[in-house]
């Protein structure tokens, strides 16, 4: 290296083993900071910021753009047509002018704010990233060069081979070197591996293989020899994670898991070592001054202090996190108007006609209000789509199932798919035919796809594909068959239901014993507020989605179950629930079901709103007219669904209207078969009769809780620490793929390629794709969602949530950062908005309604 290149001192005097324990905080800092990925199998939405929760929103936009230039708020075009619509107005921009804190630079009054506005910032404006990495500064040397992007051939390069790696089965040949740990896969791989050096990085192999093989030595050494500053060094490690952060984000979801079954996983860890191995790699092909000067500049520039919370002494950000908060206003007066026009009716009512418990997935709240329209006797529930039956449900013919139950727990039982009423032979039989099946399916794709045979194949049978590709075009037939007609006869897929007596399978125990189906019952009627009062029919409406050719399409089904649709949990719940030995321990607790109450499952399609009743068989013979009346109340609740729905879906209402939306949900070429959760924006854990009537649009998460059933706060602790936290995943997710999709989203899903079954890809190459396609949350014209922050309502004692967030710091978090907005709902009408502990504001309510 030139003797005349003076780099800024680094740690000091601090031994070996301070120095290790100095990197391994600053590791555990930057891996903390990345959000999960779950695999396409089980998608589910993911909070992009989570590791961002422990400091105030503001800060964190602060941080993303001084470390990585990520911007999290929407572009200011975005505030500014909003302003010139109406939708912002200076009433909205006055308050949230008022909110800003004193010490940071902004405008001093709504006319100097409304000028900033006007203007786009200034390119190039903004202080520099925290910390460069080696690529950036290469290809800011390479003058605009992008053909020569060091940074996109690095990114490139460690795409392929984690997509390699963590191959769940896609490709046909798999690496070698899988059964090593990834750090030393990837030195295995790297001994041969010419790419780099063909690209003109010199002697690149001999570099990252004269590194350590324990990955975090290697990156102690990357760090020293690159004279990382060390108050630079978390800085620097995160900024090289988010280089790659889809696959950092899928090492974070392997991570999680084995933290789950409170194992090690070190997988991030090692990935990261990659990452700076392979920076190090590139730092040592270059000896010219140029470079190095370059360099010394800025790790010099790395040394200044972070000041996250005074926004950096950008204005620009300032001026955008003070629109952001006139956006959430502006809207926040209008539903507060429409939740304080309605009070609460606790009336002394009939035992209602139906009881239907749906999940609180905002799609639910469309169909819920239209059984209600229909059915005025109904009664409606909203709990999580799980049912509180936190399962792993396995499929018949298979060894392992899926989590049905939020990401935040870990699976307490295991389920199994059964045949009811054969002998064990008999389903043997059907176990052997349906592994057939697979296994010549699996064989026939192998043939088609081989390196050799696919050629033969295309020759010899192309052209008999010809009729199917036809009648897939025009929706005729399913291009993908039913899932769950895999292998099994249909005349017996009635019978094929789950297993709930307790057995053990292989080394596991399945099932239910007695004394859980007890507890579990009791504490899923308690969590419902649903304790007296039941209907002689109760339906428990777990929820799926329709879609073809879409690798997102378990983000569609419900999240509360793990990313797959809520049929398991909803059979399980009331194949529990309709036990007699269950109902007789519900009453030696005070918990009376009568004796004629019978639970149902269903299965709501979201993409078509058909509810389909499960396991009716099962029902005794005197229910036959009850279901018959209850689906034709669900076909009529349907049809008035999806007016509602075809609107926003860009389908003409009329006769066709179902014809038309169900054959979206078989076109292979349809991009938005559904808007999934688009457009939520606010969660209410309240009775039904504080909603009951307002017409919410589909924009909120519909919880039921009775606080006078909750003397303990029990349920309200569940409520706050497990439902709020996942809809505050769901909105913060459509919240960065609407506002930055290109860092927080996954693209345009038209060019997607799946690689290695976990995730996308868009086009054929570049870092794996997260969250959520731009077709998810935009038409085509404008967008769908608009970017709020979630507005919680709670209808409970303000001094028991204040209870819940002392004991949880995690959510208090969330509340205390400015990550949801949480209110109070009062009996005589009032919102009473939080502002810290003790501090609660009664909130002013606009004229208009939402």
């Amino acid at each position: 290296m030139n003797a005349h290149v003076q780099f800024p001192s680094t740690s000091g005097a601090l031994s070996a083993p301070s120095r290790r324990q100095e990197i391994e905080n600053g590791v555990a800092k930057a891996c903390s900071r990345i959000a999960p990925l779950w695999p396409l199998k089980h998608f589910v939405a993911v909070n992009p910021f989570l590791g961002f929760a422990d400091q105030p929103f503001a800060a964190t936009a602060a941080a993303l753009r001084r470390v990585a230039k990520i911007d999290m708020l929407a572009p200011r075009q975005f505030y500014r047509a909003a302003i010139a619509s109406g939708v912002i107005d200076d009433a909205a921009l006055a308050e949230a002018l008022a909110r800003a804190p004193q010490d940071i630079d902004r405008p001093a009054d709504v006319a100097a704010l409304k000028r900033a506005v006007a203007e786009d910032p200034v390119k190039n404006s903004r202080p520099p990233a925290a910390v460069s990495t080696v690529a950036e500064i290469l290809d800011a040397l390479a003058d605009g060069d992008r053909q020569a992007s060091l940074v996109g051939f690095m990114i490139e390069e460690i795409s392929k081979w984690c997509a390699a790696y963590f191959d769940e089965g896609q490709a046909s040949w798999r690496m070698p070197q899988r059964a090593l740990a990834p750090y030393a896969a990837w030195r295995r791989t790297a001994r041969f591996d010419l790419s780099a050096e063909a690209m003109g990085v010199a002697n690149f192999r001999k570099t990252v293989l004269s590194l350590p093989e324990d990955p975090v030595e290697t990156i102690q050494a990357v760090v020293e020899k690159l004279r990382i500053p060390p108050r630079a060094v978390e800085d620097y490690l995160l900024r090289t994670l988010l280089d790659i952060g889809g696959w950092a984000a899928y090492a974070r979801y392997l991570v999680w898991n084995s933290e789950l079954k409170g194992e090690p996983n070190d997988t991030l860890v090692q990935l990261l070592a990659i990452r700076v191995a392979y920076g190090y790699g590139l730092f040592k092909a270059r000896t010219d001054m140029a470079f190095h000067s370059a360099w010394a500049r800025a790790m010099t520039e790395a040394v200044s202090t972070p000041l996250d919370h005074r926004l950096n002494g950008d204005p620009d950000l300032a001026v955008d996190l003070i629109l952001q908060d006139a956006y959430e206003i502006a809207f926040q007066k209008k539903f507060y108007a429409r939740l304080s026009s309605r009070r609460e009716a606790r009336l002394d009512a009939p035992r209602p006609a139906l009881q239907a418990a749906f999940c609180i997935d905002v799609r639910s709240e469309v169909f819920r209000r239209a059984l209600e329209t229909v059915w005025p006797q109904a009664q409606t529930v909203g709990f999580a789509g799980f049912f509180g039956f936190p399962i792993e449900y396995v499929p018949i013919g298979h060894l392992r199932g899926g989590a049905q139950c939020p990401v935040l727990l870990k699976p307490a039982f295991t389920i199994c798919e059964a045949v009811e009423a054969v002998s064990p032979a008999q389903e043997r039989r059907i176990l052997d035919l349906r592994l057939l099946r697979r296994r010549a399916a699996k064989a026939w794709k192998a043939f088609k796809l081989s390196a050799v045979s696919s050629f033969a194949f295309v020759e010899t049978v192309g052209l008999s594909y010809a009729v199917k590709i036809v009648s897939d075009s025009f929706g005729l037939t399913r291009p993908a068959p039913d899932p769950n007609l895999d292998g099994l006869d249909p005349r017996v897929l009635a019978r094929v239901g789950p297993r709930l007596d307790p057995r053990v399978v292989g080394e596991r125990t399945t099932g239910l014993d007695a004394a859980q189906r007890l507890a579990m019952a009791e504490a899923v009627l308690t969590a419902m507020s649903m304790t007296d009062g039941f209907s002689r029919l109760v339906l428990l409406a777990g929820h799926g989605s329709t879609t073809v050719n879409n690798p997102h399409a378990s983000g569609l089904d419900c999240g509360a179950c793990g990313g797959h649709t809520g049929e398991a949990n909803a059979r399980v719940a009331a194949g529990v629930l309709n036990d007699p030995g269950v109902r007789a321990g519900l009453r030696g607790k005070g918990v009376f079901v009568p004796e004629d109450t019978w639970f149902l499952a269903a299965l709501h399609d979201t993409t078509t709103d058909e509810v389909k009743i499960l396991d009716e068989a099962a029902a005794p013979a005197s229910y036959r007219d009850d279901i018959a009346r209850l689906k034709e109340r669900l076909a009529a609740a349907a049809a008035l669904a999806r007016l509602e729905r075809a609107a926003l879906l860009g389908v003409e209402k009329g006769p066709a209207t179902r014809r038309k939306i169900v054959a979206r949900s078989r076109d292979w070429s349809q991009v938005r078969p559904e808007w999934g959760l688009a457009g939520n924006a606010a969660f209410i854990a309240a009775p039904r009769a504080r909603t009951a009537g307002l017409d919410l649009a589909g924009r909120a998460f519909l919880h039921s809780y009775d606080a006078a059933k909750d003397e303990d706060g029990k349920v309200l602790e569940l409520i706050m620490t497990a439902p709020m936290v996942v809809a505050s995943w769901i909105n913060l997710q459509y919240f960065g793929s609407t506002t930055n999709n290109r860092v927080f989203g996954s693209g345009n899903k038209t060019l997607h390629n799946v690689v290695g079954q976990l995730g996308v890809l868009e086009g054929n190459g570049g870092d794996l794709r997260t969250g959520l396609p731009l077709q998810s949350v935009h038409d085509g014209k404008r967008f769908v969602h608009e970017p709020l922050r979630l507005n919680v309502f709670i209808e409970a004692p303000e001094a028991a949530m204040e209870a819940v967030l002392q004991k949880h710091g995690n959510v208090r978090a969330l509340v205390e950062n400015g990550w949801l907005h949480l209110n109070a709902l009062h009996a005589d009408g009032r919102i009473r908005r939080f502002h810290a502990l003790g501090d609660w504001r009664d909130v002013a309510a606009g004229r208009q309604a939402a």
